[in-house]
């Protein structure tokens, strides 16, 4: 069995930066060992697989040990794929998620994505948290992940965190920000329970930053950049519950994916 595979580098207009992640064309669903295994053998922080349907796309997303509930940049890529290497039909598509419907628009140039907000709880910060960083959050707020506000974007750049004490935290990941220098606000995100010591470009935290910025900042649009090594732009925008999470893409390369049986 032949499956078609793309590897994208979402929120970046260059390779070899942003986050990559693999997307997978299935006419069926397989089954979830094989997903998962697909998903370990890419080693990316997402493997991203797309069934069409009769209107829409079925979509889902693996990191190398876990199945998760919201991906942005593998979701950012899956649509990067269709708008630009297969065709699809016009400028919108829609994908029907664990999250409930996911939309995204293409304008030529940026993928805009349309994810539900998740604002997080004000909540104080465990001790494995601040072990975790090195440093005491001047605010903890807590949704999926852990958002924790820093003092500067200098502080979230530097940070070397204990990831063992990360990966004992009752979340997915754990998000570091703080306002930017040349943006609105940077991050960093840490997932080392799910098997993503540090995600390059984590479009789904941003459903818990660009609230967050949105109401300090007082402006429902806004510019992010990730921090990771490899770094990442991401176009932000407030929308009631939910929020727009834009950016550009490029291939890395296609080939096929040869399964047994």
């Amino acid at each position: 069995m032949k499956v078609p595979y793309f590897q994208v580098d979402a929120f970046t207009d260059r390779v070899f930066g942003g986050n990559p992640a693999g997307v997978c064309v299935l006419d069926r669903w397989l089954d979830d060992t094989m997903l998962q295994r697909i998903a370990a053998e890419n080693n990316l922080s997402e493997t991203a697989f797309v069934v069409p349907l009769a209107e829409g796309f079925d979509l889902r997303w693996f990191t190398p040990t876990v199945e998760v509930d919201l991906c942005g940049h593998a979701t950012l890529a899956s649509a990067f794929v269709l708008f630009t290497e297969l065709r699809h039909r016009d400028a919108r598509a829609h994908f029907h998620t664990r999250s409930g419907l996911l939309r995204a628009t293409w304008d030529g140039k940026v993928v805009m994505l349309d994810f539900p907000a998740r604002p997080g709880a004000p909540c104080a910060a465990p001790p494995a948290l601040i072990e975790g960083l090195g440093h005491i959050p001047r605010e903890v707020r807590k949704s999926r992940d852990y958002l924790a506000v820093l003092g500067s974007a200098a502080e979230v750049r530097s940070l070397a965190p204990d990831l063992p004490q990360i990966a004992t935290l009752d979340c997915l990941g754990v998000i570091a920000t703080a306002a930017g220098d040349d943006c609105d606000f940077v991050s960093r995100f840490f997932a080392p329970g799910a098997g993503v010591p540090e995600d390059p470009v984590t479009g789904s935290a941003h459903c818990t930053l660009i609230p967050y910025w949105a109401e300090k900042l007082g402006r429902d649009k806004l510019t992010a950049r990730q921090l990771s090594t490899r770094g990442g732009t991401i176009i932000c925008e407030m929308r009631g519950d939910r929020v727009g999470i834009g950016g550009s893409a490029v291939l890395y390369s296609k080939a096929e994916i040869i399964l047994p049986g």
